[in-house]
Order: C-alpha cells, then structure tokens, then sequence
C-alpha cells in the first residue's frame, strides 16, 4: 500500500503541474492576442507583441499556439479583453499588486476582491500601494551564461540601472532596466550572451515587508490563489520572507 500512495501522490503533483502549465499557456497566448490586437501582428513592429512571444517561447509554448493567438488578434471572435490593475494589503502588512486581462471585468473584480477578503487581506484604491513599487523592464539569464562580474559590465555598458546574480545551483541573473530602455537593453544583451531566458515589464517592490510565522502561509496562499485564477495575468508583492520561514511550510 505504501508504494500504491507513493504513486498516487507523484500522479496528483504531476497532475497538478499539468494543470498549471495548461494554465500558463492559456495566459501566454491571451497576452499574445490582446498584444498583437493593440498593435500590428508582427513582433518586429510592435514591442508588446515582441515581448509577449519571447516570453512564450521561454516558457516553451508552442510555436503553432503562438502563431494562432497571433492570428486570432485579427478575427471577429478575438474577445473584448480589458487590462486592470488591482492593489491591495496582504497578510503581515505586504503591498500586492495584480494585474488582470479579462473579457468580464465584474467577474474577474469579484473574484480578486473574494480572495483578498479569504485570505485576511484587503482591497485598496489605486495608489496605494504602487507607490512603493517601481515599473522596470527584466531580464533574466541563467547563471552559467555569465560570470557575474562579466554580467554586471554588460548590463551597465548596455544602459542597464541593476543587476542582481545568484550564482548557486538554481540561481541566475536579474537585470533591471527604465522600462522604456528594456528593448534596447535586451537587444544589447542578447547580441552578448543569447537569448534571455525572460524579458518582461515588472512590479519591484522599493521597500520589502519581512514576513513570519503564520502569516507566511496565509499570505502564501493568498498569492498562490491569486495567481490561479483565469482572470490574473500577473502577482507582485513586497514579501520578503526567508528560506528558513518558507522550509517550514513543508
């Protein structure tokens, strides 16, 4: 019996990985559209677009998905999506931010407000918590594409404003540009070192909010929660929470 459990614990966890990979895809390609939608179709001329497919390709989403989510931006039935920002206060006092592309904005405010609420956070106005948050341009690489004395001299030849490395074994680079130089410091870069392994617009938190004891989990499954729903394209938080609190979650 032992082994028969074993085996249905690995089958739920892939399964689980299953789901969320069919998940990201599906928001890989609503990116895709709405961004091909909002501009021309080609990556080469429309930035978001560009960004969009380098992103899925990283993520390994089909080139066939792609190309279809890009040509569905130009039917009838490509859906009326709509992008928002919520902010809002998490367990142990952390700004969240999370971003949604939805096709029902009642639904999708809701479901984010419904999540907040279970999870012992609260909604706020706009605001009220993007103003400890930057809006950067990223871009990541794996550790073994650099050294990081080698990385940081690019970044900074290349307009860049930080880098952060990680040489250990699961680490890597994190480069932070002005989002409006990301494009060129990502051209930049990959004319250097290849193909970034992501290249997006993000959220950093100025100022991090230690998080511990129980409200690491809370806070955790809010974010989990948030993160899953179809409606949610993108979670940042100011968390900042230690590998000793997070082994404790199991």
């Amino acid at each position: 019996m032992a082994g028969h459990s074993k085996f249905k614990n690995i089958m739920h966890r892939k399964g689980r990985a299953d789901a969320a990979r069919s998940k990201l895809f599906s928001k890989l390609s609503r990116e895709i559209t709405v961004a091909a939608k909002t501009g021309l179709p080609d990556p080469a001329m429309n930035p978001r677009l560009r960004l969009a497919v380098n992103n899925a390709k990283a993520e390994s989403l089909p080139k066939d998905v792609i190309e279809r989510a890009i040509k569905k931006s130009q039917m009838g039935d490509a859906g009326d999506y709509t992008e928002i920002r919520y902010e809002g206060m998490g367990p142990g006092g952390v700004g969240v931010i999370v971003e949604v592309l939805t096709d029902n904005k009642n639904r999708a405010a809701s479901n984010v407000r419904s999540l907040f609420t279970k999870y012992g956070g609260s909604l706020g106005a706009t605001g009220s918590v993007t103003f400890n948050f930057d809006r950067l341009g990223q871009i990541e690489y794996p550790a073994a594409k650099a050294s990081e004395d080698d990385m940081m001299e690019a970044a900074i030849e290349a307009g860049a404003q930080d880098v952060e490395s990680d040489m250990g074994e699961e680490g890597g680079h994190t480069v932070y540009t002005a989002f409006e130089d990301l494009n060129e410091v990502s051209s930049a870069l990959e004319a250097k070192f290849g193909e970034a392994s992501s290249t997006k617009i993000v959220w950093k938190a100025k100022l991090l909010n230690e998080v511990t004891g129980d409200a690491v989990a809370t806070l955790m499954k809010l974010l989990d929660a948030l993160d899953e729903d179809d409606d949610v394209q993108n979670v940042y938080s100011s968390a900042d929470i230690s590998e000793e609190e997070l082994a404790k979650l199991g």
